[in-house]
């Protein structure tokens, strides 16, 4: 199943460059810039969010795709993922001259091309409940929130065309985790799927 890594820029090595070019279902993509939240401490989570200038937001967001440019070459998809999926909507529109392509967040997207010049490519399962503690979420509940998601798509109440994502936390996986996410690509992958065809590679289905 081909993977989207999102790599935190202001972190990345070359050591993670060579694993990425040796892995060919890995692609990378841009997830902010230091993963460093902004917002108050009462508000949610987000490092691109308002509370910080649009000028200094845009710079990171454009450095995090130069760098990363830089380590992975032609293996990155010019996608930005924002750190906690929350983004302000005044550098959403500045994405697609800063060089992004594409804008991925969790939950069905509203709009395909939510500014002009720039898809959005968006997850919709994540197996991790996060409070109080990192931890499966019942498998049951995860397999009924699919289903109402895609049962929508048939209805033609959500686009049927956008990838199916799922939402991984790679570093925060434990084995019971892992094995969730294996039995649910089995089990999309035994049914009538097709894989998407992004320019640079697979990046789901």
């Amino acid at each position: 199943m081909p993977v989207h890594l999102a790599v935190i820029p202001r972190n990345a090595t070359q050591a993670l460059a060579k694993t990425i070019a040796d892995t060919a279902q890995l692609h990378p993509v841009v997830h902010g810039w230091s993963h460093t939240n902004f917002q108050p401490s009462e508000g949610p989570k987000s490092e691109f969010g308002d509370a910080r200038a649009l000028d200094l937001r845009c710079e990171e967001a454009a450095e995090g795709l130069r760098r990363l440019t830089v380590l992975c070459g032609d293996q990155l998809v010019a996608m930005f993922v924002p750190p906690w999926n929350r983004v302000d909507l005044d550098l959403v529109e500045k994405l697609p001259a800063l060089g992004y392509q594409s804008l991925s967040t969790s939950h069905p997207k509203t709009d395909a091309l939510l500014v002009h010049g720039l898809r959005q490519i968006n997850t919709h399962i994540d197996p991790l409940y996060w409070r109080p503690s990192k931890n499966l979420s019942d498998p049951q509940a995860i397999i009924e929130k699919a289903v109402r998601l895609l049962k929508k798509r048939r209805q033609g109440k959500s686009d049927n065309t956008e990838p199916f994502g799922l939402l991984t936390h790679h570093m925060a996986h434990f084995p019971e985790v892992w094995e969730f996410c294996r039995q649910f690509w089995m089990e999309f992958n035994d049914g009538p799927v097709e894989i998407f065809q992004h320019p640079k590679g697979q990046i789901g289905v």
